[in-house]
């Protein structure tokens, strides 16, 4: 099920927005113009990864400092060590869709 997020001017390069749908929370970032979908909570705490920084394809909790690959969901730093979980996203006449 591909599920409209919004348009991709919505969201800033290097940047990550919060997007909510049935009760989950996901992360959706850009970077060079590519759009990738994670889990919005960080696993180490729960925290909103929409509040974090997203520096080339890494996106970092604003809490702890945890820092995720947003490609894979792979944790790269702690104390983030459970990886997140990532969705397949692409653009439509520049609007974004994650899969979900």
């Amino acid at each position: 099920n591909w599920i409209e997020v919004g348009p991709l001017d919505d969201i800033d390069e290097e940047d990550v927005v919060r997007f909510d749908h049935n009760g989950h929370t996901y992360a959706v970032c850009r970077v060079n113009d590519q759009v990738y979908a994670t889990d919005g909570l960080c696993t180490h705490e729960h925290i909103h990864l929409c509040d974090g920084l997203v520096m080339d394809h890494v996106i970092e909790c604003p809490k702890h400092n945890g820092r995720f690959d947003i490609r894979t969901g792979e944790a790269k730093r702690l104390p983030a060590c459970v990886n997140l979980r990532t969705y397949p996203a692409r653009l439509d006449d520049g609007r974004v869709l994650i899969a979900i």
